[in-house]
């Protein structure tokens, strides 16, 4: 009989977030962003938000970083730009969920940046390409801590903003979004099988822009937290 145990070549570190008020972490398995879901950012970036429905990019599990950390300026762009969200954290299992369904399968809320090389994004557009080296390269997803439902609640209203440098950029509300939380959770549940670990960052308001070397950049999402990041060279 043979006993020998089948390992795994070398250890891969789990990507997590905090939780607020525990020493415990949320696992990260996959990162889901809904594009264009304000109507003032959709027209911005040249969308209609009267007719399109969601639809969704992702971002690898280790773009992950810290609230109040250094990030920094990547590589092969001269156009970073920033886009405050919303960020849904999912514990629960679902496939075909329905938009009645959907708050049941939320742990809570945090406040996220999704970081954008907007010059490849452009690139990207125009020449009919995925949009994975604009939007999943590393270090471009800032996260603040995760706030259970059970002290937030599930936000449907409420100021969402950021400042670069104390200029405030994006100053939005939540009430602004085109597809509510439950409703993008239900259609993305139809084109993969949610899962514990989950996060979904929810869109961004308009006032999208650039950043540069040396930017302190703030910004939140009322009754869930504030974030702070520094772009470093």
């Amino acid at each position: 009989m043979d006993d020998t145990k089948t390992m795994a070549l070398f250890e891969v570190p789990q990507a997590q977030v905090a939780i607020n008020g525990s020493d415990r972490k949320f696992p990260v398995r996959r990162i889901y962003c809904v594009g264009r879901n304000y109507a003032a950012h959709a027209r911005e970036s040249g969308g209609d938000p009267d007719r399109e429905p969601p639809f969704y990019f992702m971002k690898p599990a280790d773009a992950i970083v810290a609230d109040r950390s250094s990030v920094p300026y990547p590589a092969r762009t001269n156009n970073l730009h920033h886009e405050i969200e919303l960020v849904v954290a999912i514990s629960k299992a679902g496939r075909n969920v329905s938009v009645e369904e959907a708050t049941a399968c939320i742990f809570g809320y945090a406040v996220g940046i999704d970081l954008t090389r907007r010059d490849l994004q452009s690139e990207a557009k125009k020449n009919g390409r995925p949009w994975d080296t604009a939007k999943g390269f590393d270090c471009s997803a800032p996260v603040t801590a995760i706030h259970p439902a059970a002290q937030t609640g599930h936000p449907t209203s409420g100021r969402i903003w950021l400042e670069v440098n104390g200029e405030v950029r994006q100053d939005g509300n939540l009430d602004e979004m085109i597809w509510s939380v439950p409703e993008a959770i239900s259609e993305l549940s139809t084109l993969f099988a949610l899962a514990p670990g989950d996060l979904i960052f929810t869109g961004t308001p308009s006032g999208v822009g650039p950043l540069q070397r040396g930017d302190r950049v703030t910004g939140g999402v009322e009754g869930v937290d504030d974030i702070a990041i520094t772009i470093t060279g």
